[in-house]
């Protein structure tokens, strides 16, 4: 899908003559060296345009994860964790000592996302995770994320009329040390989740929540205090 995109984006508009080449054609050499590498500047935008296509395609990524992504999807989901784990701490993820990750992570943002995503030792990552790295996310140690977990750091003031979803405004997540994640939650831009948190299943996590609660329910509320 990478180079189906790039190939649009660079040749999507063949039928436009290159804007730099505008040597006529009788004034070209008739024939030779001289001919072919006057010709070949005019192919150069192509290509040019082509190679920024697939940088804006995968830069988001890094090339690092980029790799790693494309080796871990050939393992098996919930087979082969301490390899895949091992895969992601080689690519620049702080991964804890005897944490295990079970399937691929789905990654988003720009930059230098390796640097951001901080989890702690013995902590299990479920499957179909995915964690929005436009600003950091602090996960502790004995962390329990359930399978299609989301954490979302990325949010927008509000724009004008004609677009509504303005300026970007990254803030990390932090999640304490013994917390429990149930299946597809999510948590969003801003949250710490103290010490010992539960979030129910399918909750949605938009505040604060102190240490030793139990919350649930869209958007989350207080339903339990739980023993410290």
């Amino acid at each position: 899908m990478i180079f189906v995109s790039a190939f649009t984006v660079a040749f999507g508009r063949m039928s436009t003559p290159s804007p730099t080449f505008d040597t006529p054609a009788d004034s070209l050499p008739a024939r030779g060296p001289d001919r072919a590498a006057v010709c070949a500047v005019g192919r150069r935008p192509w290509l040019a345009r082509f190679a920024r296509a697939i940088k804006e395609e995968i830069g988001g990524l890094g090339i690092r994860l980029l790799i790693a992504n494309i080796v871990v999807s050939l393992l098996p989901s919930h087979n082969f964790c301490r390899l895949r784990t091992a895969i992601y701490r080689l690519a620049g993820l702080d991964i804890g000592e005897r944490s295990l990750i079970f399937g691929r992570i789905e990654f988003a943002g720009t930059g230098a996302l390796q640097h951001r995503l901080h989890i702690g030792a013995d902590t299990m990552i479920n499957v179909h995770f995915f964690a929005d790295l436009s600003a950091e996310i602090h996960i502790g140690d004995r962390v329990s994320v359930g399978h299609h977990v989301r954490l979302v750091t990325a949010e927008h003031d509000v724009g004008p009329a004609a677009c509504r979803a303005g300026k970007l405004r990254p803030k990390p997540i932090c999640i304490q040390d013994g917390c429990w994640i149930g299946a597809a939650s999510m948590i969003l831009p801003g949250v710490n989740l103290g010490q010992s948190t539960i979030v129910s299943a399918g909750s949605l996590v938009s505040g604060n929540v102190p240490a030793n609660r139990m919350v649930g329910g869209v958007p989350a509320r207080p339903l339990k205090l739980l023993p410290g």
